[in-house]
């Protein structure tokens, strides 16, 4: 599509928000409800294309792709109402008369951008959160993830109104005339790279951004824990969906006498999920493409530590069996990026303390684990380090609670979404004062000529202490 027609179609859902046609809130409710007809009614062509496209198994699909959406539906449909009506807030003595509350406008037409790894539930999550604050949609999923974006393409317009929400698809070049529209807001989902060119772009018109990037999610374990749950919780986080999850676990940080017990659970854990035979089980997934599968293997060819399970590979089949690399140094190659991929490096660290200090020497993490019983160095771990979440003696949970607020910090992004916060990323808080007219006998001291008695009278009335709004 030639930039001049992405220029119309942006034009044409302008013109479609400016006749009002998705502020009702009993529209929005509609469009919810027939985008969870999409998703119930297709799960079967849905699971179809996402395994085409990352050989991703039916149950992890269920789990990462639909359930979660289907969930912040429901209560994105049952909340909605409540969500935008108008919040009142606190006044002082100056407003004693007035009516003060914040507004929830749309922010108009907005761009989602999706990512390749969980090519549904990264397109349509955020979809969820914009229809239910009124907004009109251009949503671009990504060409990597080629069979669902079709399948979306053709689904969308079926199922949702197709003046307020519409589908573009292609690659790079697309996606880069595209860009150069001028929306009220962009959602991106994907890489920091990436992530840095889509807010270049978004600087040309000022328009604000949320970026969900990634980062090297770390795992701190302690002496107090459970080795085996650790195992289950860890292998869970890191080799689901081949390792190629934003909030997946990307490293371990352990203290050496551990380190020979958690490398025996954790290749047993291995053997229970996928089996003798990693490449025959039905339960593990793909890398996207060829340029994935070299990047990965670059990295784990180029490493300096010690490969104590796994390691084989097929490129053809875009296969790497679930690997953990011991005695990996701060300055090894598996440490200077994400990894994406199921590779697991153990990190040497003498304590918790040591390990905040490799933390904070960093860039942000999206997400930060720890596996401890001491709620002192728990709460040590939280006040010492940023990251956009944290999970306390498990990985990843936190993405699936809708009344957590998800995203990142620095460099692994900024912004939030899930629930309630989704409805709050494409939504415009407008403060509005409502002073009846009747009131000039009590705002006196503000008018000129001034003298110390308007002056006092002034300070008094701005400094009393604020009032309920009730």
């Amino acid at each position: 599509m030639a930039e001049a027609a992405y220029a119309q179609l942006v034009k044409d859902a302008r013109v479609t928000f400016a006749r009002g046609r998705t502020l009702p809130v009993e529209y929005r409710k509609e469009q919810l409800v027939k985008l969870r007809d999409l998703i119930s009614e297709n799960e079967e062509a849905l699971y179809e294309a996402v395994y085409k496209d990352v050989r991703r198994p039916k149950a992890e699909a269920i789990n990462f792709e639909t359930l979660m959406l289907l969930n912040e539906i429901n209560t994105a449909i049952a909340e909605v109402k409540n969500w935008s009506k108008p919040t009142k807030v606190s006044r002082n003595v100056l407003q004693l008369t007035d009516s003060a509350y914040l507004h929830k406008d749309p922010l108009g037409v907005v761009l989602i951008i999706g990512a390749w790894n969980y090519p549904i539930n990264l397109l349509l999550a955020p979809l969820i959160g914009a229809i239910a604050a009124g907004n009109c949609v251009i949503l671009k999923p990504s060409e990597v993830s080629q069979h669902t974006a079709e399948l979306l393409a053709q689904l969308i317009p079926k199922y949702l109104d197709s003046e307020a929400i519409k589908v573009v698809t292609g690659g790079v070049e697309e996606t880069t005339a595209l860009l150069k529209q001028r929306f009220d807001h962009i959602f991106y989902t994907g890489s920091t790279a990436v992530g840095k060119v889509i807010m270049r772009a978004a600087a040309e018109h000022l328009t604000p951004v949320t970026l969900e990037l990634g980062g090297k999610c770390p795992v701190i374990v302690e002496k107090s824990v459970d080795l085996g749950i650790v195992a289950r919780r860890v292998a869970w986080g890191k080799f689901s969906s081949c390792g190629q999850t934003c909030v997946g676990v990307d490293y371990l940080l352990c203290p050496p006498e551990l380190k020979p017990k958690l490398i025996e659970e954790l290749k047993k854990v291995l053997k229970e999920f996928y089996g003798d035979d990693v490449k025959a089980s039905q339960d593990y997934c793909r890398f996207a493409t060829d340029r994935h599968f070299d990047r990965v293997m670059g990295l784990l060819n180029a490493t300096k530590g010690t490969v104590v399970h796994g390691g084989s590979h097929d490129k053809a089949d875009l296969f790497l069996e679930p690997t953990i690399v011991d005695n990996v140094e701060a300055d090894d190659p598996l440490m200077q990026e994400e990894i994406f991929g199921p590779i697991l490096p153990i990190v040497n660290i003498a304590d918790t303390k040591a390990a905040v200090a490799h933390i904070n020497a960093r860039e942000k993490p999206l997400a930060l684990y720890m596996f401890s019983s001491d709620q002192a160095s728990i709460d040590y771990v939280l006040n010492s380090t940023s990251s956009g979440n944290v999970t306390i003696n498990d990985t990843m949970m936190h993405m699936s609670l809708d009344t957590l607020p998800f995203g990142g910090v620095g460099n692994s992004g900024h912004g939030r979404y899930h629930g309630k916060f989704s409805f709050d990323c494409f939504t415009h808080e407008k403060g509005v004062l409502h002073r009846p007219t009747g009131v000039e006998k009590m705002i006196w001291m503000r008018y000129p000529p001034f003298d110390e008695k308007k002056i006092y009278w002034a300070k008094m009335a701005i400094t009393k202490r604020k009032i309920p709004f009730l």
